[in-house]
């Protein structure tokens, strides 16, 4: 398989608290994963050092964090639809769509990760991006996806929904790590999930995923090796 899967999040920093690890095996197997990001993450909290900075500042500056977190990562590719933060619900669904639907056309991605639909955490933009990741998939908008992916949130698992697989993210904590450290300007945000980076957070060893779709199939029951399995491409 050479066509690289792709992740649908709404914000940098998305991608490394939820699946760093999963991106870094993807890439050193030679999958050159690719990254679409809806919007630069304008409105994000700061920490203290960042706190002076205007929307438009730190929209440029978390850019540039992801840049530095992508290197690391083994990210092949990363765009910005650059939507307002914390205003997803309030994008044009026609043209959201559309604009999702043309990366993945692009990179011809057979399988796309993004977010449940409560956003794992209900956050508006969190479960915009799901809504609109997964519209472009199941209405036929992308023909190379086989399969669609969520990550495995809280009230996915009390619902009895099981991940497809997990990874342990033990052996990737180092890259994990140090792709959290370069989103620098949300250092209080990532401690508070993560506790300090210098100690593995035992209480995240997992990053969990759960299939959605899998070529016209809703909610497979599946239990997976990998996220490539069954792939035809």
């Amino acid at each position: 398989m050479t066509e690289p899967i792709a992740l649908v999040f709404a914000h940098p920093d998305d991608e490394t608290f939820l699946s760093a690890a999963l991106i870094r095996r993807l890439a050193d197997e030679g999958n050159a994963p690719v990254l679409l990001l809806a919007t630069k993450g304008d409105a994000g909290k700061k920490n203290g050092a960042f706190a002076h900075l205007s929307n438009e500042e730190l929209a440029e500056l978390r850019e540039a964090e992801m840049s530095r977190a992508a290197e690391i990562l083994g990210l092949s590719a990363v765009e910005h639809l650059a939507y307002p933060d914390g205003k997803l619900q309030e994008a044009d669904e026609a043209e959201f769509v559309r604009r999702v639907a043309g990366f993945l056309n692009r990179h011809r991605s057979p399988v796309v990760v993004t977010f449940p639909e409560d956003g794992g955490n209900y956050h508006p933009d969190h479960m915009a991006i799901s809504r609109i990741a997964t519209k472009a998939v199941l209405d036929g908008w992308c023909p190379h996806v086989e399969k669609l992916y969520y990550i495995l949130s809280a009230p996915l698992a009390e619902k009895g929904v099981q991940p497809a697989f997990r990874l342990d993210t033990e052996p990737y904590w180092p890259v994990k790590a140090a792709a959290l450290r370069a989103h620098d300007s949300q250092a209080l945000a990532i401690e508070r999930y993560f506790g300090p980076l210098d100690a593995f957070p035992e209480q995240r060893r997992y990053e969990a995923f759960v299939l959605a779709w899998e070529r016209g199939e809703a909610w497979p029951k599946r239990t997976e090796t990998w996220i490539t399995d069954r792939l035809n491409s």
